[in-house]
């Protein structure tokens, strides 16, 4: 690693065209994450538009990626696609469609947190990890 000092923290950002209801539930806790965990190394949610996104690595069509850059002096990244929300709400209803999306981010920060701590990159893992911060945010609020 180098001498220059990182950055820390989470931040979101929202593409133009990401529905305003997502973009809210997602800032929002994005806030709530930041309060509740410590984030060593910055780390960036983009929310996108698109219904799937290409995973860099695999090149297959995806809802969320987590970039884990091999040089730790490098931030990672995490992408989630939010365009089938419309969908979601019609067929979950808004507290169900929002959570599905705020489930993708928290599975994802477990995979930034595997990588934190030079682990391999389970999806089990990073999928328990998931239902747990949701399961922690859901007692903060009554819909996400």
């Amino acid at each position: 690693m180098t001498d220059e000092v990182l950055r820390n923290g989470l931040r979101v950002r929202c593409e133009q065209g990401v529905h305003p209801e997502v973009r809210r539930a997602c800032l929002e806790f994005g806030k709530w994450m930041r309060k509740e965990f410590d984030f060593p190394i910055r780390v960036v949610v983009y929310l996108k538009k698109d219904y799937q996104i290409k995973n860099i690595t695999t090149k297959e069509l995806v809802s969320a990626t987590f970039f884990a850059p091999y040089d730790k002096a490098q931030e990672p990244y995490i992408r989630i696609a939010t365009g089938d929300y419309l969908e979601l709400l019609e067929e979950l209803g808004q507290d169900n469609a929002l959570a599905s999306i705020l489930v993708s981010i928290a599975h994802e920060v477990g995979h930034y947190y595997q990588w934190i701590d030079n682990k391999d990159l389970h999806e089990d893992e990073a999928e328990d990890y998931g239902e747990c911060m949701l399961d922690l945010y859901a007692q903060t609020r009554e819909h996400p």
